[in-house]
């Protein structure tokens, strides 16, 4: 188990962790949460091995092995397969004792290296890791990319898949699913759930925690407190446990105004003095139990919009997609990827964008935020529509070289320019009075935004989209780097808006709370989806699964054809030369060319037939052979018989694999024959 008794953890001046203690046992999946800032990331860095306690003891059981997300950009031409292969750090070492052995020609080393090959899956390991990279919403066509083909947030993608293969008894992930769409959520969820070693998470995302934890570890006030549960069980044993520390902290306030009362009528009294000394010493013994303080959570809300066109926005057989890339040969036709849609966008909607990654749920919002200009149809937007636009990637607005205040002063000379000004106060100081709202106060204006964290790039985002007074809020992943009391905030705010919502969002807690209908984006379109965030769920899976099968079935297909001999030519060319002389011939000699065709196919039928009947009997053999092998290295044998077992089992696996491959050519051949 893990223990951490009286830990005193600091980063820099600041006291993170002032004689801190929790235990965590074997296989608990243990949410860690608590305020930006209070320690989260650093309690992590001490658990790695990255940071050193200043004070107390903590243990981590030798023998455990430890997985991570590496925060580094990955900057590499391997292919996305191989890289995350290479996760597999107990794998990587047996390969390489594999080859050290060989060199050697020490047979005992030999036997245990193949042995320790054999028990670390070399076997599968290209298998579980294209798994791992599917499911996490790559697609079958980039399994083979270069790391270095992918942007940034698909790069993290690796680095997750990658410590998700690395085998481990304690896993650790911050922030997991900042870089996730829906779909690659819920897999990841599942994929948690089965995960047998103890596992520790630091997330902002409530349902995500609820589903993948069933204890809690809070940090307040330098301090770790455990609770047995998940996030929301967590969150009513505190509600508890702060109604009765008011409680007792008012109770025990009346007690000592009480004792105070007295001593200070009768310490002066010779009848009393002694009467008032016990009070005074009954004072001073007594545990004084804090007050309780209440956090200083985040609140803000949208300005009532200056007018409601209804619709907000009409679409006619719009296409969504992008212009062909700078320098591209002229001629060349833009992207399409969602065409056709028809629809109209209503005062006080809430809707929902659902879809599977890279379906085009970002392409349709950047088009109504006119950030894309739409390939095809015809947009109508109501007079008067004001748009509220929060980019998935917040640089995308923000420049890292201005501060908060020069961001605001840019916005209102922009929409003054335009005309858009209407009533809002612009002069400086009501400029950082605003942004004070948005908890940028003092030097925060000043500070250059690219030095601030995400969440404060997130918050000044929003400052600038509620300064606007917008009617319609797109919303593209808004809460990908806010802490869970920000996250309520943004529920609250957008629940009392009284324009249009649209929403992408992998945060269910906030799409449950602000939509009210939802649209799906698949297969090139968009049409409502006729049902709830759980059904959604549910389509994901199966969907999921649905594509791990056809992968599964590509590759056997690759297979096959790689390794068949181009006999299907051969079958298919005499039908072709009857078929070309069969034209213009009588009814009795149709059926006579028709019988020679038919004893041709059987002719050539034969030996496919018998081909795959050999097959079959040495695929039965082999398979005997490989289970025998594998029985004998489970009984202790000299060291000279387990090399030479553990070569004949690879022999014997390397051939049955080709035979396979073989066997599902005679099949198509086969196939093809019999059609004929």
């Amino acid at each position: 188990m893990i223990t951490l008794k009286n830990i005193i953890l600091r980063r820099g001046a600041k006291v993170l962790l002032d004689s801190a203690s929790v235990t965590i046992n074997p296989g608990e999946k243990v949410g860690l949460v608590g305020r930006n800032g209070a320690g989260k990331s650093t309690l992590f860095a001490l658990l790695n091995g990255t940071l050193h306690e200043d004070g107390g003891e903590y243990f981590v059981p030798a023998q455990w092995r430890m997985a991570q997300v590496a925060q580094d950009m990955p900057e590499t031409e391997q292919s996305a397969t191989d890289y995350v292969i290479e996760g597999d750090v107990v794998l990587l070492a047996a390969q390489a004792e594999v080859e050290a052995s060989e060199a050697s020609g020490d047979g005992d080393r030999m036997a245990h290296a193949y042995m320790e090959l054999y028990d670390c899956g070399a076997h599968d390991a290209q298998a579980r890791a294209q798994a791992l990279i599917l499911g996490l919403g790559f697609k079958v066509s980039e399994l083979d990319n270069p790391v270095n083909s992918f942007s940034g947030g698909w790069r993290m993608r690796l680095q997750l898949a990658r410590a998700l293969m690395c085998p481990s008894d304690l896993l650790l992930l911050d922030e997991p699913t900042n870089h996730l769409d829906l779909d690659a959520l819920v897999w990841l969820e599942a994929w948690l759930k089965r995960y047998p070693g103890t596992m520790l998470v630091i997330s902002h995302d409530r349902e995500f925690l609820d589903a993948v934890t069933d204890v809690t570890v809070h940090i307040e006030s330098a301090k770790l407190t455990r609770y047995g549960g998940n996030y929301s069980k967590f969150e009513d044993l505190r509600a508890e446990q702060m109604a009765l520390q008011q409680t007792a902290f008012s109770k025990q306030q009346d007690k000592i105004a009480h004792l105070q009362k007295f001593i200070a009528r009768f310490k002066a009294k010779a009848s009393k003095a002694k009467q008032a000394q016990s009070r005074v010493k009954a004072l001073d013994r007594m545990e004084k139990i804090a007050p309780l303080l209440a956090e200083a959570d985040f609140t803000f809300e949208f300005k009532e919009p200056a007018n409601l066109p209804n619709p907000m926005l009409s679409m006619q057989g719009v296409s969504f997609g992008y212009p062909p890339p700078e320098g591209a040969p002229v001629g060349t036709p833009p992207t399409v990827i969602v065409q056709n849609v028809s629809r109209s966008v209503l005062a006080g909607q809430r809707i929902g964008i659902l879809g599977a990654n890279g379906q085009g749920k970002s392409t349709l919002v950047k088009t109504v935020a006119r950030a894309l200009a739409p390939i095809s149809g015809e947009m109508t937007e109501g007079k008067g529509l004001n748009i509220g636009y929060f980019a998935q990637q917040e640089l995308d607005v923000l420049r890292p070289a201005d501060t908060p205040l020069e961001h605001m002063i840019r916005l209102v000379k922009d929409l003054t320019a335009d005309g858009k000004i209407s009533g809002q106060a612009t002069r400086e100081q009501d400029l950082r009075s605003f942004l004070g709202m948005f908890n940028f106060s003092g030097d925060m204006v000043k500070q250059a935004v690219g030095s601030m964290s995400g969440g404060e790039k997130a918050r000044l985002v929003l400052c600038m989209i509620v300064w606007q007074r917008p009617n319609l809020l797109l919303l593209d992943e808004p809460t990908n780097h806010l802490d869970l009391a920000t996250r309520e905030a943004l529920s609250m705010a957008l629940n009392e808006f009284e324009g249009t919502v649209m929403l992408v969002s992998h945060d269910r807690a906030l799409l449950r709370a602000v939509c009210d209908e939802f649209w799906m984006v698949s297969r090139g379109g968009v049409a409502p989806f006729d049902g709830d965030l759980d059904d959604y769920q549910r389509y994901l899976l199966d969907e999921a699964k649905r594509q791990r099968e056809s992968a599964r079935e590509s590759a056997r297909e690759e297979t096959a054809a790689r390794k068949a001999p181009a006999a299907a030519a051969v079958v298919a060319a005499p039908e072709k030369v009857m078929q070309t002389a069969s034209v213009g011939l009588s009814g009795q000699d149709q059926r006579k060319r028709d019988a020679t065709r038919r004893q041709q196919v059987i002719e050539k039928a034969r030996p496919i037939k018998r081909a795959l009947e050999q097959a079959e009997i040495r695929m039965a053999s082999l398979t005997q052979d490989k289970a025998r092998l594998e029985q004998r290295l489970c009984n202790p044998l000299p060291a000279t018989e387990i090399a030479e077992t553990g070569r004949q089992l690879k022999v014997v696996s390397e051939e049955l694999d080709a035979l396979e491959g073989e066997w599902l050519a005679l099949s198509e051949q086969m196939e093809h024959t019999n059609a004929a």
